[in-house]
């Protein structure tokens, strides 16, 4: 079974077993559009705003999940979802670009582990931050803080 997620402003499908053990999510949305805003106001200059690494255009190429979205600033490429983990239990594996996949397998093979979803345009270099998250098999979240 697949549930539909919404933190891209398109419904995706996730796999139900990477859903269990989801939590303490945190959405980027309003400071993306912030972002975006600014710079359509003018405050912002272009070149503060698409400044993504080599290695983060790199991630895109070779480890990203194309999406449906449009980039908010060039307009004329779909941004790609970059997935990033960090966690003491990880060892080698922290810091690496994953693809949605593995996810599932290292949520229960880990304690606990935090994912970042970076968006990046492989035409401008546009990139930000949309999600992050914990996951792994470490005990649940008490009631009330999760």
């Amino acid at each position: 079974m697949n549930l539909p997620t919404r933190w891209d402003g398109v419904a995706k499908r996730r796999s139900l077993a990477l859903m269990w053990s989801q939590r303490r999510v945190v959405d980027y949305g309003l400071a993306k559009r912030a972002v975006v805003r600014s710079l359509r106001a003018g405050r912002a200059a272009r070149g503060d705003v698409c400044d993504a690494q080599p290695y983060l255009l790199r991630a895109a190429r070779y480890f990203g999940e194309p999406t449906e979205r449009l980039c908010p600033v060039c307009e004329k490429e779909n941004v790609t979802n970059v997935t990033y983990v960090y966690g003491d239990s990880l060892g080698r594996h922290a810091g690496q670009a994953k693809v949605a996949s593995e996810l599932a397998a290292m949520a229960h093979d880990y304690d606990e582990f935090r994912v970042y979803v970076v968006e990046v345009c492989q035409g401008c270099s546009w990139n930000h931050l949309t999600v992050s998250y914990i996951l792994g098999n470490g005990p649940p979240e008490p009631a009330g803080q999760a």
